[in-house]
Parts: structure tokens; C-alpha cells; sequence
């Protein structure tokens, strides 16, 4: 089952002389339970892709269907809300709130939703995430591949349709960046959640079940099995 359909996506900015086409016309799709890499040279459309499956910024034309919702048919008032549901993200710079434990940030998507957290999922998922011994600790008292645990804990919290990860290894080493690595794969074998990487990093490729490589605004390769880098 396709989670993800995207038909002849673009986005431009400025005009005339000024005119940037940050995507041309990029048409994809990705089923439930795939962990895909989007790799490229800086310029190439990434952040854009990302903004745009994310519904982060309109685009000039195409569509974006998650879990069979036409994302910029919706208001944007309803946007923000199946983003907040359904779409689960990951940065690079972690974005945990300073004032909140671990478990608060993990559970925070929730709470913002008005929801009651599942205790148990939660309480698993802080366990499969290692962080049993450091619930109760704030951020600043935290290794950076500790907050980034955190940050793939809050994007999975409310089981959402997928979950959008932007360079998420850049500002760790590489051991605590395989560490990441692995648990955005156990996400995807243990909880079935769908997965994907914006990142130059080509370990990250390497591990993914599809590559998708990007240039000068062009979905230029589809590769399975990390084997097109």
C-alpha cells in the first residue's frame, strides 16, 4: 500500500530573471513500511522535497497525497493538524524543548493534540530507545545522540503515517550516527512506520531499502537497496 504519492511536484521561487526552480516536475511513490533515503548535492531539491511532504510550504504545482489525504487540498488550519498527527519529523539541530524531560518531549505531540498518551507504547518506546535510565532528564543534561533518541521518540509518538528525517546523523559522530541509523531502521521493522532521509551522508543510503537521488530540481535515479550509491 502506497503512503506517499507524489505527482508532478514543483516549486519555484522568485521571478523572471531571479526565478529558481527548486523542483521540476518530481512524481513518486512510497508504500507503508519503506525506509527511503533522498540524497544530493547541495541545491539539488532536498530541503525543498522535504518541505513539501512535509507540509511545510505550498508548492507551485503537482500534489502530495499521505495516507490517501490530498495534503494542499486541506486548509491550512487543517494542514497543521494532519501534520501534527500523521507526520512525524526529525531535524538535524534535535529542537527539544529546554524546559521538558525526556518523556515530556517524547509525549509532547500528544499532549499538544489534546490526547491522552498510550503508557505503555510510550513507555516502550522510551525502553527500545534506550533511555530508560534518563527519562526524567532535561535536555542540557543530555549527549547530543541522547537528544537525538529523544527527538526520534517524539516522532514516533503518535504512530504517525511517516516520519520525515532532515540530515538527522549531521551533528553527531559516527558512532552515535550508526546508532541513530540503526534505531530509525528498528522503527521501521519493529513499529512499521515509514521512513525518510534527507541526508549527504552515504552511510545513510547504503542502509536504506531505496535511494532517491535528486539534481538540479530533477528526480534523476530510484535505486532499491542502498546499491545506486
Amino acid at each position: 500500500m502506497n503512503v506517499i504519492s507524489v505527482d508532478g511536484l514543483s516549486r519555484s521561487y522568485g521571478k523572471g530573471s531571479t526565478l529558481v526552480q527548486a523542483l521540476k516536475g518530481v512524481s513518486f511513490s512510497i508504500r507503508q513500511g519503506e525506509f527511503v533515503a533522498v540524497v544530493g548535492a547541495s541545491g539539488s531539491g532536498k530541503s525543498t522535497l522535504l518541505h513539501m511532504l512535509g507540509g511545510l510550504d505550498k508548492p507551485t504545482g503537482g500534489h502530495v497525497h499521505i495516507d490517501g489525504e490530498d495534503l494542499y487540498g486541506l486548509k491550512e488550519k487543517e494542514r497543521a493538524v494532519f501534520r501534527r498527527r500523521k507526520i512525524g519529523f526529525i531535524f538535524q539541530s534535535y529542537n527539544l524543548i529546554p524546559v521538558l524531560n525526556v518523556e515530556e518531549n517524547i509525549q509532547l505531540p500528544l499532549l499538544l493534540d489534546h490526547r491522552q498518551p498510550d503508557k505503555t507504547y510510550i513507555n516502550d518506546l522510551i525502553h527500545t530507545l534506550g533511555l530508560d535510565q534518563r527519562r526524567k532528564h532535561l535536555p542540557s543534561e543530555l549527549s547530543g545522540g541522547q537528544q537525538q533518541r529523544v527527538a526520534i521518540g517524539r516522532a514516533l509518538a503518535y504512530r504517525p503515517a511517516i516520519v520525515l528525517a532532515d540530515e538527522p546523523t549531521g551533528n553527531l559522530d559516527s558512532a552515535n550516527g550508526r546508532e541513530v541509523l540503526e534505531l530509525l531502521k528498528l522503527a521501521v521493522r519493529q513499529y512499521h512506520q515509514t521512513v525518510i532521509v534527507i541526508s549527504h551522508d552515504m552511510n545513510v543510503a547504503a542502509e536504506a531499502d531505496r535511494v532517491l537521488r535528486l539534481q538540479d530540481g530533477l528526480l534523476i535515479s530510484d535505486t532499491y537497496g542502498g546499491k545506486g550509491e
